[in-house]
């Protein structure tokens, strides 16, 4: 696969992040999620240790996920400027 192929895919993936980030649906899951996990956090039990790290792990994660897309947009941008650079050196 050409350089390009695959700037141009980076370019496709991250307009697709993009709109999932944009998302209303996925915005307020990631929020339903956060709230309801930090909630059972502060009501474990005082000796329920494991249930504590494993809503914990929970939390990160969904932040993890939102991370990842956030990059893939700014590897997609990244990819975008590439492309137009390789079309200036092309019109040389």
């Amino acid at each position: 696969m050409s350089d390009e192929n695959r700037l141009d895919q980076a370019v496709a993936k991250a307009a697709h992040a993009q709109e999932l980030l944009d998302s209303g649906l996925l915005t307020e899951a990631f929020k339903a999620l956060e709230e309801n996990y930090s909630s059972a956090w502060r009501t474990t039990a005082i000796d329920d240790v494991a249930g504590r790290e494993k809503l914990f792990l929970a939390i990160n994660i969904v932040g993890k996920v939102r991370d990842h897309l956030n990059a893939v947009v700014a590897n997609g941008k990244l990819a975008q400027a590439q492309l137009k650079e390789l079309a200036q050196v092309a019109e040389r």
